[in-house]
């Protein structure tokens, strides 16, 4: 009896895992400008993880989005829960990352509620809710200080890198 409950408290305990930039590099095949978060956190195996993404004056698409009031673009949103999630999937599966891409499949329920500008930090929630082979899907919703701003249900799949040649 005691076994077990121990074993149960060992389990109930799980390390959640995070990443720098450095290791979001190594899990992701994206570079600048489209590499869209700085670091994740709170990596609970393939099931869910927080991106983070500090919006700054400095990125490029707010010389067009839109001058002299820039606003952080929603579809970027959404590709920043994606590549949060593409980074969990394989950092969970530890798989090879270098031999690995990941595709979009779909893109449900989008929403956006509020602006997101320079200065704001951007917190991407990721959650799967299922996934069947290579083909995952996730529900993702981004914060500012603790205000949703956006939301999505996505798709994708995750390949070797010389499939999708």
């Amino acid at each position: 009896m005691t076994e077990t409950t121990s074993e149960l408290k060992e389990e109930s305990v799980r390390e959640l895992g995070s990443a720098d930039i450095n290791r979001v590099m190594e899990l992701l095949p994206h570079r600048y400008p489209m590499l869209l978060i700085d670091k994740i956190r709170d990596m609970d195996g393939c099931e869910s993880a927080v991106g983070v993404k500090n919006v700054s004056i400095n990125d490029p698409y707010f010389q067009g989005h839109f001058p002299g009031h820039p606003v952080f673009p929603g579809v970027l949103i959404v590709e920043a829960m994606a590549q949060t999630a593409g980074a969990l999937v394989i950092h969970g599966t530890e798989g090879d990352a270098a031999r690995k891409i990941v595709y979009f499949m779909a893109i449900d329920k989008a929403k956006f509620r509020k602006p997101v500008v320079p200065g704001d930090q951007l917190e991407l929630h990721v959650s799967k809710l299922q996934n069947r082979g290579p083909v995952w899907k996730f529900r993702g919703i981004a914060k500012v200080d603790g205000a949703v701003v956006a939301e999505a249900d996505y798709a994708a799949m995750i390949r070797d890198a010389e499939e999708g040649e």
